[in-house]
């Protein structure tokens, strides 16, 4: 008794469409009459978007599924196309690479977004509330300090970062106070367990 494994069969160009699919595209590759041809090719298409009604979301989905017919066929469907097939080539390309801003940061655990706030701060004019964002950038630097390093920190060593990343272009109190470690600290550790419970 011999047994009839998929790992022995014909591979499937497309797996989610099943079998039954690749047998009916095999078959209407064999139909002399081009009229029969497109006639069986659209029948097929309809039973392929029954099979796939979530294709239903996709904009264009009729187009999509003629688009997988051809690719199913392995491009030898020889038929009046509804769309423009696609090429052969579609599926050997290499997709384009996305380009990534690599941003020069002194201090990676602050993050780029501090330093564009710290430069929109230098820009303002003197008064509260280029003193009150002063302070917000402060306290969120001392927030991310610990968020990645874990450790206690001095408003000493913020406040001498925080002039550091202004080039000595913000003027930063020495009495200015950010917010305990320890409300910090708690805060960080209140999110955790929020977190895990979630999931």
């Amino acid at each position: 008794m011999t047994y009839d494994y998929n790992t022995s069969r014909e591979r499937l160009i497309m797996p989610e469409y099943g079998r039954n699919i690749q047998k009916m595209v095999n078959h209407i590759l064999t139909i002399e009459d081009r009229e029969e041809r497109n006639r069986a090719a659209n029948t097929l298409i309809s039973i392929m978007g029954n099979l796939n009604p979530h294709l239903r979301d996709i904009n264009d989905f009729k187009h999509k599924l003629w688009d997988h017919l051809a690719m199913i066929s392995d491009f030898r469907m020889d038929i009046d196309y509804p769309y423009t097939p696609p090429e052969r080539q579609i599926l050997v390309e290499k997709p384009k690479s996305i380009p990534y801003h690599q941003h020069s940061i002194k201090y990676k655990h602050y993050g780029h977004s501090i330093v564009m706030m710290i430069e929109k701060a230098i820009e303002m004019e003197p008064g509260e509330e280029k003193e009150d964002l002063v302070k917000m950038i402060a306290n969120h630097m001392k927030k991310s300090y610990l968020t990645w390093n874990r450790e206690a920190v001095s408003d000493e060593e913020i406040l001498i970062d925080l002039k550091t990343l202004s080039r000595g272009k913000l003027e930063i109190s020495d009495d200015l106070k950010l917010s305990e470690t320890h409300e910090i600290l708690a805060k960080n550790r209140k999110k955790k367990v929020s977190g895990k419970k979630k999931q």
